[in-house]
């Protein structure tokens, strides 16, 4: 997206600031490992993290009480991670990946429990966490879960399996969504923070991936975990409520993840158009590839601009429901089409890994697949239709 256009926005010289110090973040130092950490398959970039860590982007998003950067709205955060994603989505989704644990903390947690789980991941060497729900049978009904908490006494005991969990090899703690009572479906539902030292708590191997490899996913496997009753967010029950919250916010940022995929999709065409030659002239002269440029440029600035209404909405308390899912929607299908139209612009170079566009199109496609799938935003945007009316 032209910077023009950005700047339109009605940004504060703070959200100016942190937008520009991502900006410069992902063009220094994670473009250009970006093909290296693909390759890598199943490691996370972890020196990369402590490098982010120490400039504030790992923990920019947590309040100022517990010694984070205090930015709590929503919009500053859509700006910040558009920008580290445009450097690579798979790193940009992993160096913000402790704001995915902090929301439900945040949301039920009380404030010595925040003050206890969310101010190490604060320091210049924080910790990787985990938010655990998806089951090897429970995907987007996350009112269906299987993994059971059985209360005995002071403590709770978890039996159960997830799946597809990010940053499960590396994380220090996980915020773990259980059932006391499968029958009562959302009403069940309750969270816990669970130390990875716990016993009965294992990880399995890393899973091998499409794309996004930054970010490590792996199975967890509950096997009569106790858990203290102090380690509950919220009261039971109330687990489902403080998902969907953070589902909300998610679904907002992966807008501003697949808008700063989608750009940087749109830039290297526009790029490679403007010098490739055939036929006497430069390949963006050719109508058909400048026609699909134009296409490409559109759907980045409707993805932009649907992503900061609902940051906006969010950040004035309105109920973003709707909006979320359809952020979610258009971002993650419109940086799967600019993707594909970036490789279709390079011709065979851009079924080579000698350029990036292959990379991001397999980026891409997990967007249209994670925190609910295209066909689940939309039911959930439908259902939100019929309810308005």
């Amino acid at each position: 997206m032209p910077r023009a256009v950005r700047d339109a926005l009605d940004l504060t010289p703070e959200q100016r600031e942190f937008r520009e110090l991502a900006a410069d973040f992902a063009e220094r130092e994670i473009r250009p490992v970006a093909r290296a950490v693909d390759d890598a398959q199943t490691e996370s970039p972890l020196d990369l993290w402590r490098t982010a860590s120490k400039v504030g982007l790992t923990a920019f998003m947590l309040p100022s009480s517990v010694g984070g950067g205090g930015i709590t709205d929503l919009l500053t955060q859509v700006l910040v991670q558009e920008e580290l994603c445009h450097g690579d989505i798979g790193i940009g989704n992993l160096l913000t990946s402790n704001g995915f644990f902090a929301d439900p903390i945040l949301e039920l947690g009380t404030p010595a429990q925040q003050e206890r789980w969310l101010a190490p991941l604060t320091g210049d060497d924080p910790p990787l966490t985990a938010l655990a729900v998806t089951e090897p049978g429970v995907g987007s009904d996350a009112a269906a879960l299987r993994t059971r908490a059985v209360r005995d006494g002071d403590e709770y005991v978890l039996t159960g399996q997830k799946a597809w969990i990010s940053n499960a090899p590396y994380a220090k703690w996980f915020v773990i969504f259980a059932t006391v009572d499968p029958g009562l479906r959302s009403k069940g539902v309750t969270a816990f923070v669970v130390d990875r030292d716990t016993p009965g708590l294992t990880v399995g191997s890393p899973i091998r991936k499409l794309g996004q490899r930054a970010i490590v996913n792996a199975e967890v496997f509950l096997d009569g975990v106790r858990v203290p009753v102090a380690n509950r967010l919220g009261e039971e029950g109330q687990g489902f409520y403080g998902l969907m919250r953070t589902f909300d916010a998610s679904r907002v940022l992966i807008g501003a993840s697949t808008t700063g995929l989608a750009r940087a999709a749109l830039d290297f065409a526009v790029d490679y158009a403007r010098q490739r030659e055939q036929f006497g002239k430069p390949i963006v002269e050719h109508q058909a590839v400048a026609f699909r440029l134009a296409d490409m440029a559109s759907k980045v600035d409707i993805s932009h601009l649907l992503t900061v209404r609902a940051a906006r909405l969010f950040d004035a308390g309105e109920d973003i429901t709707a909006e979320a899912a359809t952020a979610k929607l258009v971002g993650s299908e419109n940086a799967m089409w600019c993707t594909w139209a970036a490789v279709q612009t390079l011709g065979g170079w851009g079924y080579s890994q000698d350029f990036l566009v292959e990379k991001w199109m397999r980026d891409a496609k997990l967007e249209e697949i994670e925190e609910g799938t295209s066909d689940i935003q939309r039911i959930v945007i439908s259902r939100q239709l019929i309810r308005q009316r």
